[in-house]
């Protein structure tokens, strides 16, 4: 499991970090907290003079409701500020717009959080954050939702401008929605004025983007095949493809029967078929070649059929390593004889009659040819396949598709065929034919994968028709160049990006749809050639400008045209056709020229989305970006994965195991099965998730960070409570502070440095484990252990006192603005109730986003030191395991019940280190005494672990017995120090008197 707040549990951390989290201020799990409270009900006379937290920030988030107070200043107002207040270098995250088609869903959420975590944390560093978001407001998707509104009207009646409206008016709605649900997130941006690729500004932008390739060569008309949708009526770029791998298809093995004379030239005799195999039989009306491999070989076979009519012979065209397999398809009884072998080569030339359409038709050599499946002799359709439409247009064959935007057959497939469905009754039909004429040897359906339309989930086919391109195929080297600069997380990344933009040639940029930024070209209307220049786009950009791109719709040809061309002899009409959505947003870049202080090179810092937008967003802006300037528009591109369910199943509706963020936030109807968990743990889980993978969502996921971010609520509440009334007078320089407490502000220093180090490489989840670490392990389990004693029953005026509490102010501070990118509503709150204490301490800001990241000092920086520290945590943990011998034992209750013997060489470090604090080792251990003795001394009875110490770079044998104190309790502090029963120790017995 990747998440690491969660999954992140220490054996004493976890133990203290509970103590914590249940609001255990009387004490230590050790040996205080139960004791304290019995004393609380027997009325102990002393309860007066122990100092115990005092705060009103509560345990229970009750998130849903408190959230909303903070949100304003950590997002618009923080916004305005540090665009005006930060110093630093700009910092730019450019948003990827989303489709503005309907409500968030949980992986919005994860993208545009993950987002926010990045834009924080600059804003931390000092820097002026830009960050427009966006929103993607055209195309299909859009289109398609709006005109399900439509009850019970006919869609198809629908003129352009209606439809066009219905489709702004949703997108629009979806927008104002969308948005009020990313402010709820926390996501700080420029809400009040975000991109929308149907703004006529953008539009513009855009279509500049296009004169520039138009100009520049890279933009061309063709008809050739393209990814079609019948059930979107709309040519489909490869990003808009999906894979279903329970698609069921037929293949069949149909016999094309060759001409005379190619019978002859090979030496045939009688009925001579060259047999192919194709599992798209729906393209064999549109056949016109067959393709063979030149160095393959092919033979030549005499088939004879048995049956109780008689014997039948007729010969058959195979490629040889294909022969097994084409045997066993023949009739049972049948017998087959090689009448000759013939190369590839051999075979160039030679003609056949095509099996549906009649046509005469070649075979041809072609490289792609292979023997691994079928029958190495390949079905050719020019119109419907890439490899098919290249052989066609070397050898001049024409591109012919006779299928319309339906899906269906054109009258020119034959009247037995028209207005059929090519992939349902369509292939059926065709397949019947092939048997009816006696030339199809076998037919089977099997199941494999194939492309279906991403947003209406259905299959897709290859159809040749006019579209226009931009040429990839001339792009992609300076593209890859340009990558070469960009830092990419995960590496894989890199691979992905590269080789989808290596494998590609060109990129189909028209759509048959009227929800879109028109291709602004004319045709003439004679000769059907385009005019497309400089001159004419400019002039409709500068009406667009104006009026939007309606204007393309509601204006005249004549009034569309540039004054060049109203009277230049020809007569033109203007294309019908929209751009590709993928150009929309690829072109968003552009936008930023305003904005960023980058003259030259990428404008923006990082880019960041889904995985899926290796083949969409991310390249798309990496092809036009250089296309236009040369390079690549991000200097950062980082891939988050998708979501999933707790069964690692992704998530759709049609599993019905979506999740919206609002349900998580506000709850369900029934709270205590939705529990009301609000913002910041949803954006616990994300910010604590190795986000480049898959990121599992569920009810256990977040029953298990609920229990986080409560230990993290009671980690910052302790800090708070025993802060309360401290001023700044109380503060101890650090040269005068305690070992212990300069000690933990050594790692306080190491906490923040490896928590920036994480978030500087945008690996969050490795800062929240950082956090975790130092929450469970440093904290809780340890100096909040041991600061317990002097905290509470210590004077309040005494230096070991104010000196914890002088470390305590400055990891309340470092601590807060560690959480704050990821937890922002907490970090905020904790800086509200921090208030009184950090202002008297001169901490004054509004926000904690306005402080500094890191206001560690050099100065603390003490290796020496944290190795001594280091050794005693480790002999630590050698002690309690004795205590908890003795325990177990019922020895003892609590660990201040026992007196412990350590036994270790004197003369090594580690027995030198705890002779020098020897005096102090009973509060590190939290037992009564700590006696330290030479290694083969006398020993005393007790319970005994053994072990070694590596410390110093050096082992070290150590041996601790844990015994029953001899002495009494002190019914104030606990500790037994009370040389009589009932009566105070010499500490508290100062302590009470001084307060009197």
């Amino acid at each position: 499991m990747n998440q690491t707040f969660a999954a992140l549990q220490l054996g004493p951390a976890k133990r203290a970090a509970a103590r914590v989290a249940a609001g255990a201020y009387a004490g230590s799990g050790s040996g205080r907290t139960q004791p304290y409270a019995t004393e609380a009900k027997k009325k102990n006379p002393y309860s007066h003079t122990i100092k115990l937290p005092q705060t009103e920030f509560p345990l229970r988030a009750d998130a849903a409701r408190r959230e909303k107070q903070f949100r304003h200043r950590c997002t618009d107002a923080l916004y305005e500020w540090q665009l005006k207040n930060n110093r630093g270098p700009q910092f730019i995250l450019h948003d990827g717009p989303p489709y503005a088609n309907g409500d968030l869903h949980i992986g919005h959420f994860m993208n545009k959080v993950l987002k926010d975590i990045i834009n924080r944390y600059q804003v931390m560093q000092g820097k002026r954050v830009v960050y427009i978001p966006g929103f993607d407001g055209h195309g299909l998707p859009i289109e398609q939702k709006a005109l399900e509104t439509l009850k019970g009207r006919d869609r198809d009646s629908l003129d352009p401008m209606e439809i066009r409206k219905l489709a702004r008016n949703f997108a629009l709605k979806a927008v104002t929605r969308q948005t009020e649900s990313f402010k709820e997130y926390a996501v700080m941006g420029d809400w009040a004025h975000p991109y929308l690729t149907l703004d006529p500004s953008y539009e513009t932008n855009q279509l500049e983007i296009f004169k520039a390739m138009v100009g520049r060569g890279y933009i061309y008309r063709q008809n050739k095949p393209v990814y079609w949708s019948p059930s979107s009526r709309t040519a489909l770029a490869e990003a808009e493809l999906e894979y279903n791998e329970k698609h069921v298809s037929t293949s069949v093995y149909v016999k094309m029967q060759l001409t005379d004379e190619s019978v002859a030239r090979i030496g045939g005799a009688g009925k001579v078929s060259a047999l192919v195999w194709t599992t798209t039989p729906w393209t064999l009306p549109a056949n016109r070649a067959i393709a063979v491999h030149p160095d393959l070989e092919y033979v030549l076979l005499q088939v004879t059929e048995n049956s109780e009519s008689g014997s039948a012979g007729y010969q058959l065209l195979v490629g040889k390593d294909r022969l097994e397999a084409v045997s066993a398809m023949l009739p049972e009884g049948s017998t087959i004889a090689v009448v000759c072998i013939l190369s590839g080569k051999q075979l160039e030339g030679l003609s056949y009659s095509s099996a549906v359409s009649g046509k005469q038709c070649p075979i041809l050599l072609a490289n792609y040819v292979t023997s691994d499946s079928g029958t190495g002799l390949v079905h050719s359709a020019p119109g419907h396949g890439q490899e098919d439409y290249e052989l066609g247009l070397a050898n001049g064959i024409e591109i012919y598709a006779p299928v319309d935007d339906n899906g269906r057959f054109t009258s020119a497939a034959g009247a037995a065929l028209a207005g059929m469905e090519v992939l349902g009754e369509g292939t059926r039909a065709v397949v019947a034919m092939l048997r009816d004429a006696g030339v199809l040897l076998h037919a089977q359906e099997f199941t494999h994968s194939y492309p279906y339309d991403w947003r209406t989930k259905k299959p897709i086919i290859q159809r040749a028709t006019p579209q226009w391109f931009a040429n990839v195929g001339s792009l992609k080297a300076s593209a890859s160049e340009s990558l070469r600069d960009v830092k990419i997380f995960p590496e894989f990344g890199r691979r992905r990006l590269e080789s989808f933009v290596a494998s590609r040639s060109e990129w189909c940029i028209s759509r048959q749809r009227v929800w879109g930024v028109p291709i602004p070209v004319f045709y003439n209307s004679s000769s059907g050639e385009p005019l497309l220049t400089a001159e004419s786009i400019s002039h409709v950009i500068g009406i667009i400008r104006e009026r939007g791109t309606d204007a393309w719709w509601e204006l005249s040809t004549e009034e569309l045209l540039a004054p060049e061309y109203r009277a230049d002899g020809n007569t033109y009409v203007k294309g019908t056709d929209t751009m590709d959505v993928w150009f929309d947003s690829g072109s968003s870049w552009k936008m930023l020229e305003k904005v960023s202080e980058c003259s030259e090179g990428a404008y923006a810092d990082v880019y960041l989305e889904g995985t899926d937008q290796h083949r969409g967003w991310f390249q798309s802006s990496l092809l036009t970006s250089n296309a236009v300037r040369g390079v690549a528009p991000f200097r950062v591109l980082l891939t988050h994965g998708f979501t999933l369910d707790e069964s690692r199943r992704k998530m759709s509706k049609s599993l019905g195991n979506t999740l919206e963020p609002a349900r998580v936030i506000h709850g369900g109807r029934d709270k205590k099965k939705e529990p009301a968990y609000g913002v910041d743990l949803l954006r616990l889980v994300v910010g604590s998730t190795d986000y480049t993978h898959d990121v599992s969502f569920g009810p256990l996921v977040f029953a298990q960070f609920s229990d986080t971010m409560r230990k993290i609520r009671g980690t910052v509440r302790f800090m708070l409570g025993n802060l309360n009334g401290f001023t700044p007078d109380m503060l101890v320089p650090f040269e005068q502070m305690s070992s212990i407490d300069r000690y933990i502000l050594h790692e306080l220093r190491r906490f923040k440095q490896n928590a920036q180090s994480a978030f500087g490489a945008y690996e969050f989840y490795r800062a929240m484990q950082v956090v975790s670490n130092f929450t469970n392990a440093d904290l809780s389990a340890f100096y909040f252990d041991i600061s317990k004693d002097c905290l509470y029953v210590g004077a309040p005026d005494d230096l070991q006192r104010r000196s914890t509490q002088t470390a305590l102010f400055h990891i309340l501070v470092d601590y807060t603005t560690a959480l704050a990118p990821v937890a922002c509503h907490l970090a905020e709150e904790v800086w509200e109730f921090f208030g009184p204490t950090r202002r008297a301490l001169g901490k004054t800001t509004d926000s904690v986003f306005q402080e500094p990241w890191d206001q560690t000092r050099s100065e603390w920086n003490d290796p020496e030191l944290a190795a001594d520290w280091t050794a005693l945590r480790k002999l630590r943990s050698v002690a309690n395991r004795a205590i908890e011998a003795a325990r177990t034992a019922r020895h003892i209750g609590s660990s201040l019940e026992a007196e412990l013997d350590v036994y270790v060489p004197l003369n090594t470090r580690l027995g030198q280190l705890l002779t020098k604090y020897k005096s102090e080792l009973c509060k590190v251990y939290i037992t009564s005494k700590v006696n330290v003795h030479e290694v083969g001394g006398a020993e005393t009875d007790g319970f005994v672990c053994e072990d070694r110490i590596a410390a110093y770079d050096t082992e070290t044998p150590v041996r601790v017995v844990s015994r029953r104190s001899s002495l009494h309790k002190c019914p104030r502090c606990w500790n037994f120090h009370s040389t009589e029963e009932s009566s105070l120790c010499g500490r508290c017995d100062d302590v009470v008197a001084r307060q009197q």
